[in-house]
Parts: structure tokens; C-alpha cells; sequence
């Protein structure tokens, strides 16, 4: 639940950051935000979990 929490938030970040910046427009940003919503409640959502996760515990077990 943190992990998926940080992400959103980082992601979240990342979108008002490229608005503001004018890499990205409002209406190209709704259409992103639409589609993460709507991929979240397919089959793949899931695995798409299960592959963040993964990612998430390499980057634990890295020492540095």
C-alpha cells in the first residue's frame, strides 16, 4: 500500500510538473489520467502490480 501510494504521488507529481512546464497539455493529460483509471479496473491490472512490485524490491535490495 506505500509503495503504490509513493507512486501515484510521484506520478502525480511528474504530471503537474510537465503541465506547468508546457510539455504537456490539459487535455493530453486528462486522456492520460482516463486511461490509467480505466486500465486499472481490466485483467492486466494485476500483473501490472506484480511488476511494479517487483521493480520496487530490486531497487530495495540494491546496497549501496
Amino acid at each position: 500500500m506505500a509503495i503504490s501510494l509513493s507512486v501515484v504521488l510521484l506520478l502525480g507529481i511528474v504530471l503537474v510538473v510537465l503541465i506547468r512546464g508546457g510539455s504537456l497539455k490539459g487535455g493530453p493529460a486528462v486522456v492520460a489520467v482516463l486511461f490509467g483509471f480505466f486500465l486499472a479496473s481490466t485483467g492486466i491490472a494485476p500483473s501490472i502490480n506484480r511488476f511494479m512490485n517487483s521493480i520496487a524490491d530490486t531497487i530495495n535490495q540494491i546496497s549501496f
